[in-house]
């Protein structure tokens, strides 16, 4: 993702995207033990951003940088949380 397209993202989604990840995040955490932070945790705001529902990869947009994370259980458990079907 450029820098442009993830600047135009964050103006557009704002706080409320941000609070969403919070709470999907949180309540998907909420149905098991979460792990202990190993320290090397985000300091920084963090966005999910997940293109198709149907498959297993999620951006993690974190201060400037992207993560992408290949997880179908992440994806899972945050469109519940969010109540995506």
């Amino acid at each position: 993702m450029s820098e442009t397209s993830r600047r135009n993202f964050m103006a557009a989604a704002g706080a409320g995207a941000a609070a969403t990840t919070a709470v999907a995040l949180s309540a998907g955490s909420a149905q098991a033990k979460p792990a202990a932070l190993s320290g090397k945790g985000a300091k920084e705001s963090v966005v999910a951003l997940i293109d198709d529902h149907k498959g297993a990869t999620v951006r993690l947009l974190v201060g400037e940088n992207e993560v992408i994370v290949h997880d179908r259980d992440l994806v899972t458990r945050i469109l519940n949380a969010a109540g995506g079907k």
